[in-house]
C-alpha cells in the first residue's frame, strides 16, 4: 500500500503542476501581460499568481512578472525572485538580480543595471555604472538561497552581462559563501565579469581567494588589471610582490604603476624600504602618497624625522594626507590642534579626500590609544565628522566605542543619528 500510495502522490503533484502551467499559460497572452502588470498594485497578495506567470511560455508575460515582483519588493518577493534567476532570457535575469539586492539595499535597482538595461534582438545591452562601492551594512544577513542562486548566475547566466550583474550583486550583498562561484566565474574572457569579480573580492574580503586570479595582474584590458592589482594588495597576497615590484618598473601606464605602488605599501616589508624612500620625492603625487604610506605602516622608528620634515613642506593634499597617517602609525598619536592625528580627523570635513581620510582612520583606530581618541572626538565634531568617525567606529571599535555611538545616536542632526545608529548595529554584531 506504500508503494502505491507513493506514486499516487507523485502522479497529483505532477497533475497539479501541469495545471498550473496550463493556466499560467492560458488565453490571450497580451491579456496575461496586462494582467502582470496589474498586479503589482495588489502587493503580497498578488506574489503566488505572479510567481505562476514567471512560468508563462510567452517572454512579455514572464518579464512584466518579475518587474511586478520587485515593484512589490516585500519578503515575499524574494523566494520568486530567486526563481526568476534560472530564467533564460538575460533581461529576467538581470530584473531578478536586482530586485534581489533591492530588498535589502532599498534603491538599488534606481541604480543598478535595470535603470539602463534595453532589448537587442534576442540579447541585451546595460551601462554599469562608474561607481561601485555599494555594499550592505555588515549586521544584515541575507537568506542564503539567495546567495546561491546569485552564485549558480554569476558562474552560469545566459549572458556576459547578467554573469557581470550577478557578480555585483554578490558585492554589495557580501556573499561569502558564493566565493566559489565568483572564482570559476574568472574562467569568463569578458572584461566586465572579470571586474566585477574582483570588486567583490575586495567588498567579501576574504583572503582565501587571493591566489585565484594572480594572472589577472598582466591582463592587458587597464580596468581589469588595475582592479587586480588592487585586489591583490587589499587581500595581502604577500606571493605576487615580486610581480608587484617589476610591474612597478616596467609597465608604461602611468596608472597601473601608482596602483602597483599603493599595493606594495599595504604589504610593507624592510626589503622594499629602499624603494619606497625612492619614490618619497617623485614628482607624482599619488606615487609620493603610496610610498608614504608604505613607510608608514613599517613603523622603523628611525624614518620619523625625515617623513616630518616631508609633512611641513608637502604642498598637495594627497601626499601630505598620507604623510599625516605614517606620522601617527609611527607614534604620533596625541590630538593637538595640528597634529598628524587631527590633520586627518579634519579631513573628513574634505569632499574629495573625506573618504581616503576615513580609510586611514579606519586603520589607524587598531590601536587602542587611538581608538580611544577617536571616541572622545565622535560626539563633538562637526556633522561630516561625526558621520565617517560613527562608520570608523562600526569597522573598527570595541566595547569603549559603544558609548560615543549610542550619544551620536541621538544627535539633533538627523544624519548623524541615523549614521550613529547604522554603526551601532554593525559594531553589536561584530561584538556578538
Amino acid at each position: 500500500m506504500g508503494r502505491w500510495h507513493a506514486v499516487l502522490s507523485l502522479f497529483l503533484l505532477a497533475s497539479s503542476f501541469s495545471a498550473l502551467a496550463q493556466e499560467a499559460g492560458s488565453g490571450d497572452p497580451r491579456e496575461r501581460k496586462k494582467e502582470a502588470q496589474a498586479l503589482a498594485e495588489q502587493g503580497p497578495s498578488a506574489i503566488p499568481r505572479l510567481q505562476a506567470l514567471l512560468r508563462d511560455p510567452e517572454l512579455e508575460v514572464r518579464l512584466e512578472a518579475v518587474k511586478s515582483i520587485v515593484k512589490v519588493g516585500r519578503v515575499e518577493s524574494l523566494d520568486p525572485l530567486a526563481e526568476a534567476t534560472r530564467d533564460n532570457d538575460p533581461e529576467i535575469q538581470v530584473r531578478a538580480t536586482d530586485g534581489l539586492v533591492n530588498f535589502y539595499l532599498p534603491g538599488y535597482v534606481e541604480t543598478g543595471l535595470t535603470a539602463s538595461v534595453r532589448r537587442v534582438g534576442a540579447g541585451i545591452k546595460g551601462k554599469f555604472t562608474d561607481t561601485n562601492d555599494q555594499v550592505i551594512p555588515a549586521y544584515i544577513e541575507v537568506r542564503p538561497e539567495i546567495v546561491q542562486a546569485l552564485g549558480k548566475l554569476a558562474r552560469g547566466g545566459s549572458s556576459m552581462e547578467s554573469r557581470a550583474n550577478a557578480a555585483r550583486a554578490l558585492g554589495v550583498l557580501r556573499g561569502r559563501a558564493a566565493l566559489p562561484d565568483l572564482v570559476q566565474a574568472l574562467r569568463s574572457n569578458d572584461h566586465q565579469v572579470l571586474y566585477e569579480c574582483l570588486i567583490a573580492f575586495q567588498k567579501i574580503g576574504d583572503p582565501t581567494v587571493a591566489s585565484s586570479f594572480n594572472y589577472l595582474l598582466r591582463d592587458p584590458i587597464q580596468k581589469v588589471q588595475i582592479a587586480a592589482i588592487e585586489t591583490a594588495g587589499l587581500l595581502q597576497n604577500h606571493e605576487v610582490l615580486p610581480d608587484l615590484v617589476k610591474i612597478l618598473e616596467t609597465s608604461k601606464r602611468a596608472s597601473v604603476r601608482r596602483s602597483a605602488l599603493y599595493a606594495i605599501a599595504r604589504m610593507p616589508g624592510e626589503a622594499n624600504r629602499g624603494l619606497y624612500f625612492r619614490y618619497l620625492e617623485d614628482e607624482d603625487q599619488h606615487f609620493r602618497a603610496a610610498a608614504c604610506e608604505g613607510l608608514g605602516r613599517l613603523r622603523n622608528a628611525e624614518d620619523l624625522p625625515r617623513l616630518q620634515s616631508a609633512f611641513e613642506r608637502e604642498g598637495k593634499m594627497l601626499p601630505r594626507l598620507a604623510l599625516a597617517f605614517a606620522l601617527v602609525l609611527l607614534g604620533m598619536k596625541e590630538q593637538a590642534e595640528f597634529s598628524p592625528l587631527q590633520y586627518v580627523v579634519n579631513t573628513l570635513n574634505s569632499g574629495s579626500y573625506q573618504f581616503v581620510a576615513r580609510a586611514y582612520l579606519t586603520e589607524l583606530s587598531r590601536d587602542s590609544h587611538v581608538l580611544q581618541v577617536l571616541n572622545r572626538m565622535a560626539p563633538s565634531g562637526t556633522k561630516q565628522e561625526k558621520i565617517h568617525l560613527a562608520q570608523v567606529l562600526a569597522v573598527s571599535g570595541d566595547e569603549s566605542s559603544l558609548p560615543p555611538l549610542e550619544a551620536l545616536s541621538s544627535d539633533s542632526q538627523p544624519e548623524v543619528a541615523q549614521a550613529a545608529l547604522t554603526a551601532l548595529q554593525t559594531l553589536k554584531s561584530r561584538l556578538l
